[in-house]
């Protein structure tokens, strides 16, 4: 980020960091609940003192500003508690994916250098202290993983904990004795111009590589997420999101403790448990996937729950179906409905909607630069091209990576964000795919969001993903991964065929593989690198 810009970022900032956002929190929200999780209600006041124990706890462990802290959990109050109480200490925070594996999270942790883990005990059937163990068994290090020197010490957020490690309970009570001045005097020192957090990217080209983001950069860019969106105190937020992601944490938690809405984490995405938190909680508010919403709107059960409290819901994707926001806004009577485009290289936020665009450019493309921003698109007006992002959201570099930082941002400050867009009269950015997903038939590009977008218009398709393949006569075509409605006999003929009417004979797809659902990760996105493999189980008749 040139350094013009950061100085604009940082003059006028409403809180200097995110521990100054939690303590005015809880100060100006007090009883108001702050998190909702089972029957443990937190209000404001109650979550900045759990905050401040936290951190604490932090810097009686030995943190020390600048140091990173990783959190590898589900979306729970510990997380909550565990992360901010890290970045209150002066910490940078480091999320884990809790999609990772043993070896991947070891990779991260050692990548980051991180002094101090915090860990779920079992998820989904995995121990993931076992998990890191045994990533980790091996090595010179002193601390509770031989293979991770730099890791001090781990807290498995739960009542039990191996012998080297440290419960949630023991942790806490270690800061005790660490004066509440003390903690907010950590907590002062924290500038704004001073990494919050390192996101590690989803390694989809290589290895992860961590996108560092200033306080300054996440405080100002989700305050315009919260105005944009129409955020409000007293709504109540279903977070399913996973904090981990960029969506989750910035969108959800910072965002909240802005506005002094009320969170409502939900560890695992299930549609039951979703339409049930939305009617006990009177949830007014649910960004996620546009696969979270469509999955709501085709639920059996859907009638039997009251939904009317439901006012606002964030999407994006490249395909998001104009019958998706017709249907949020008519079937259930929900007054916003916006969509949104980001990347963790620009902390997560680039263009967005605003509210009273009409339906189809909510639904065709992800609305406009946010302010303090610029985009453009390297291709002729109209045209697709790579997307580049520049102002006070573009991160400071790839952690300790100049070469990889060099490679992604300008000498004048763009980003290369390595998606296809396109840009119409009114400045509305259109995503049409990333760069290394386009294929070419027969000399013609092909993007498959555009036919995938397309593709989903068909009454019997439920979700869709084409990727490019091998053809002897054009170099590559199109196979398109389809998930049938419920009750459809949709036959690949027939839509092949349909889609003749529909688009470009190049972008008809050749090969159409009918699956029970698609590969998506944590953050909701098609892992297409799995569709372009040889798939392991046979496509459905």
């Amino acid at each position: 980020m040139r350094d013009d810009l950061r100085g604009d970022l940082e003059r006028d900032l409403e809180w200097g960091s995110v521990p100054a956002l939690v303590r005015s929190a809880a100060e100006r929200y007090g009883q108001r609940e702050a998190v909702v999780e089972g029957r443990t209600r937190v209000s404001y006041a109650e979550l900045g003192e759990r905050v401040e124990r936290a951190a604490a706890a932090c810097m009686a462990a030995g943190v020390e500003s600048g140091d990173r802290v990783a959190v590898w959990a589900p979306n729970t109050l510990d997380w909550i508690v565990s992360a901010l109480g890290a970045v209150t200490a002066g910490a940078v925070l480091v999320p884990l994916n809790t999609r990772f594996k043993g070896a991947e999270a070891a990779y991260v942790l050692q990548r980051s250098r991180a002094k101090l883990l915090f860990v779920t005990g079992t998820f989904l059937g995995t121990s993931y202290v076992a998990t890191l163990r045994r990533a980790a068994a091996e090595g010179e290090g002193a601390g509770p993983l031989p293979g991770l020197p730099h890791l001090e010490r781990v807290v498995v957020l739960a009542e039990d904990a191996p012998d080297d490690f440290w419960t949630w309970k023991d942790f806490l009570a270690g800061g005790e004795g660490v004066p509440v001045a003390d903690v907010r005097e950590r907590a002062d020192s924290v500038e704004a111009s001073a990494p919050s957090d390192i996101v590690f990217t989803s390694g989809t080209t290589g290895r992860p590589k961590g996108v560092v983001i200033t306080h300054a950069q996440t405080l100002r860019g989700y305050d315009i997420w919260s105005e944009l969106a129409g955020l409000r105190e007293g709504d109540r937020y279903l977070i399913v999101n996973p904090f981990f992601h960029t969506f989750g944490y910035k969108a959800g938690i910072i965002a909240c403790l802005m506005r002094g809405a009320t969170m409502v984490p939900q560890p695992v995405f299930d549609v039951e448990t979703v339409l049930a938190n939305i009617a006990a909680e009177r949830i007014s508010v649910l960004p996620g996937p546009p696969t979270l919403h469509q999955s709501l709107l085709d639920h059996p059960a859907r009638a039997s729950h009251d939904l009317s409290a439901l006012r606002l819901v964030v999407t994006g994707a490249a395909v998001v179906p104009l019958r998706l926001v017709e249907r949020l806004r008519t079937e259930l009577g929900i007054g916003t409905v916006l969509t949104a485009y980001g990347l963790s290289e620009a902390s997560g936020i680039v263009t967005m909607c605003r509210r009273g665009d009409p339906a189809e450019v909510i639904a065709y493309t992800s609305g406009r630069a946010i302010p303090g921003t610029e985009v453009r698109v390297l291709a002729e007006p109209g045209a697709p091209g790579e997307v580049l992002v520049r102002g006070f959201n573009v991160m400071r570099g790839y952690f300790e990576d100049e070469a990889e930082t060099a490679r992604a941002i300008t000498g004048d400050g763009w980003l290369r964000t390595g998606d296809v867009g396109v840009l119409d009269a009114a400045g509305n950015l259109r995503i049409t795919d990333r760069i290394k997903d386009m294929f070419i038939v027969g000399g013609f590009n092909a993007y498959p969001a555009e036919i995938e977008q397309v593709l989903g218009l068909h009454p019997e398709v439920a979700d869709v993903a084409v990727v490019g393949v091998p053809d002897g006569r054009l170099g590559e075509v199109g196979r398109a991964f389809v998930v049938r409605r419920a009750g459809s006999v949709l036959s690949a003929d027939e839509l092949i065929a349909w889609a003749r009417r529909e688009m470009a004979n190049f972008k008809v797809p050749r090969e159409v593989w009918f699956l029970g659902e698609l590969p998506r990760n944590a953050g909701g996105k098609v892992v297409k690198g799995v569709l372009r493999e040889f798939f392991p189980t046979p496509p459905l008749p």
